[in-house]
């Protein structure tokens, strides 16, 4: 490696030029590791991923405190594997043990500029806010390109696709989503997509009422007719709250996750689920 490197190995000779002195252009990422220390072992390439895809406007410097003991002394490092982000000089943000990717990626963007992608992401978030479907799957779907496999990127498409009614691919997408912040989120959502798929398929029940209104309820929110759809789902459970193992339960709720917190209707009919259902 040479200094012109975004990763770089230092030591306590070259710190203060290759750090210090380095991160009054462009921030740089300290990265106290050991080659015993599995987490380090964890941290090390994730951390690399994501500089190397900065493009040069961030650094990695790598120090082994086995062979750099005075650094370790020197910034306090109690616990490896333990990061440090240098602006100007100066320490300006820390966290200590192996994190997941987006939580670097988090850390890391509150240190840098937005990139054109991440700008992109944000756009696209924004779109979805503003119930701009195809907009957003448009931008969110070229940025999964540039990103693959980024749980934020697969949640936000997997909502722009529900409501436009493409569930098969939202739920591949849904069900690629790796355990973390979106998890959650996700696992919300794929009964609504199921359910979408099912009735494609003409695979929904057709045996009561309740199905009836169920698969219209259903038909209407395909078309993006959420506030019509969620009243006919809202009937379904005043009469029977377990209707289909909690399905219209399920499908309610991940309506209004794509409908997001945002729209005042959404908080009025999760009062309203509550209300029903408690």
């Amino acid at each position: 490696m040479n200094a012109t490197d975004p990763v770089i190995n230092v030591n306590e000779l070259n710190f203060e030029y290759e750090v210090v002195a380095y991160s009054q252009n462009i921030p740089v990422l300290v990265d106290f590791w050991a080659e015993w220390c599995k987490p380090c072992q964890v941290l090390g390439p994730a951390l690399e991923k994501i500089v190397n895809e900065a493009n040069g406007s961030l650094r990695l410097a790598k120090v082994n405190i086995d062979q750099n003991p005075n650094l370790a002394v020197q910034f306090n490092v109690r616990s490896i594997p333990t990061v440090k982000a240098f602006i100007n000089g100066q320490v300006v943000a820390e966290f200590v043990g192996a994190q997941p990717e987006s939580r670097l990626r988090e850390f890391i963007s509150n240190l840098t500029p937005p990139s054109p992608l991440e700008l992109d992401i944000k756009k696209g978030q924004g779109l979805l806010l503003g119930q701009k479907w195809s907009e957003a799957e448009s931008i969110l779907r070229e940025a999964l390109e540039q990103r693959p496999a980024e749980p934020a990127i697969q949640l936000g498409l997997s909502k722009a696709l529900l409501a436009q009614n493409q569930p098969e691919e939202a739920m591949e997408l849904l069900k690629d989503i790796p355990s973390g912040r979106e998890f959650a989120q996700a696992e919300l959502l794929i009964p609504y997509a199921q359910s979408l798929f099912d009735a494609q398929q003409d695979l929904l029940p057709e045996e009561s009422t309740q199905d009836a209104i169920f698969k219209n309820s259903l038909r209407l929110s395909s078309q993006g007719k959420f506030p019509i759809a969620l009243d006919g789902f809202l009937d379904i459970l005043r009469e029977d709250k377990r209707y289909q193992n909690g399905r219209a339960r399920q499908v309610v709720l991940a309506i209004l996750e794509i409908m997001g917190d945002e729209d005042p209707q959404t908080r009025d009919y999760r009062a309203e689920l509550n209300s029903v259902l408690f």
